[in-house]
């Protein structure tokens, strides 16, 4: 296969790597959702949040998307599979908005 992307030692993901981070990103995105919400609420005065509240929904994505980037960066230099390195590049993402929702 020629110009297919598929020419030598390719890793493809198998159907339930395919499976598993496509349930943990819905997940992710379920709870990023519902934090956008209560935020929203919260700027419109509909929903009691702290005055850092603004400031802080800015400040921590980037330390979470840092530490994003170097989780997937370590997992490509061990020479994981593409789905723990997709795996290693969400896990801090799916943490953050988890607490977020709890909080």
């Amino acid at each position: 296969m020629t110009g297919s992307g598929l020419e030598g030692n390719a890793v493809m993901f198998t159907p339930q790597e395919m499976l598993r981070l496509s349930i943990q990103t819905g997940i992710m995105l379920t709870q990023a959702q519902m934090v956008i919400g209560m935020r929203m609420m919260g700027m419109m005065g509909l929903w009691r949040v702290l005055p850092s509240e603004n400031a802080r929904m800015s400040s921590e994505k980037l330390s979470v998307m840092a530490e994003s980037a170097m989780a997937s960066s370590r997992a490509m230099v061990a020479g994981k599979s593409p789905a723990l390195v997709a795996e290693a590049a969400m896990n801090p993402i799916r943490r953050k908005t988890s607490s977020n929702v709890k909080r």
